[in-house]
């Protein structure tokens, strides 16, 4: 195997009377046909929760190739998992895939958030952006992208966003406008002022980053020589493992979800509380690692794999049992 390392209605209230407590409550012909409707009506909108994407004038069907995947997550509340590539989105549904109809952008340092995604990268053949695009946001699946930093400047390789917090950490891979070479940054306020941390203790080479959902005083790396951990907003990290490669670093609330690589690639669960450690079952995995781990806000059994290999897994019960649906780049 060659090196791993590369240098996503209210219900009716019956109350009973003071003086009928033993009294069955009578429910009317008027009051269950608004009862059934409620149920109907709930019904038809979860079902049409099901299908967002497919359903979206934005997205068409999909029966291509994917490969050269920079990122994935759960973007926006559509609880489906994004895959950003280098020509544009591809969404899994219900078993079909679906892709961008227009910025179809190589998208680099994606990540999703609770209102859409952050990005960096370059403009597609069907894209007025500049090259490279700097920092971007959408909180529309992409149809519209807004230039938050650092646009005709900057392509972010290694960058990390907050799922609910939007706090921005970069390493800047050379000087622009406001950063200087090879220096680490963090923005708390959506890329209008950026400080640079000193990141003491990650000297390594990275492969990608992340940042907590909800506080920024946590952020998390993964390098060629292991894993990081910083509670104190980049300014020191910490190793909290050696053992081979760093392959993948992710956030919940409660934990850092990590992957490496030692010849066998794993993927931990570390809890941010007490620092115990729990193994996430992987699928067979020969030569190959985990490249991209996302977890659903919505439903934390809901999970999805991108490999060095270009392959795609996707997981409904927390990892028990992983469906592949990507294999070397074709669809299953």
């Amino acid at each position: 195997m060659k090196k791993l390392w590369i240098v996503a209605a209210a219900g009716l209230t019956l109350g009973l009377t003071a003086c009928g407590q033993n009294e069955e409550p009578k429910v009317t012909e008027e009051e269950n046909a608004v009862e059934e409707q409620n149920e109907q009506a709930d019904k038809e909108n979860k079902e049409d929760n099901k299908e967002l994407i497919a359903k979206h004038e934005f997205f068409e069907s999909f029966d291509g190739k994917i490969d050269h995947i920079h990122g994935a997550g759960f973007a926006g509340d559509q609880g489906v998992p994004f895959y950003a590539t280098h020509d544009g989105l591809k969404v899994y549904e219900n078993g079909k895939w679906y892709k961008t109809k227009e910025q179809n952008n190589d998208y680099m340092g994606f990540n999703a958030t609770n209102d859409g995604f952050y990005t960096s990268g370059h403009p597609g053949e069907d894209s007025n952006l500049p090259n490279p695009i700097g920092i971007q946001k959408s909180d529309d699946n992409g149809r519209t992208l807004e230039s938050l930093v650092l646009e005709g400047e900057t392509d972010f390789h290694i960058m990390g966003v907050g799922y609910e917090n939007k706090a921005i950490f970069v390493l800047n891979p050379h000087k622009n406008s406001i950063m200087e070479t090879e220096k680490y940054y963090l923005s708390e306020d959506n890329a209008n002022t950026w400080q640079e941390v000193q990141a003491t203790g990650l000297e390594d080479t990275l492969i990608s980053v992340a940042v907590h959902p909800q506080k920024s005083d946590f952020l998390a790396a993964a390098g060629q020589q292991g894993i990081y951990l910083s509670e104190d907003k980049g300014e020191n990290f910490v190793k909290i493992s050696d053992k081979g490669q760093g392959t993948s670093v992710f956030f919940t609330n409660d934990s850092l979800v990590y992957g490496t690589y030692d010849g066998s690639a794993k993927l931990i669960k570390h809890s941010l509380s007490d620092q115990a450690e729990t193994e996430i079952t992987l699928p067979e995995m020969k030569e190959d690692a985990v490249m991209y781990f996302a977890q659903n806000p919505q439903d934390e059994q809901d999970m999805t794999i991108v490999s060095f290999n270009g392959n795609i897994y996707y997981s409904k019960d927390g990892g028990s049992i992983w469906d592949l649906i990507v294999e070397a780049g074709n669809l299953k």
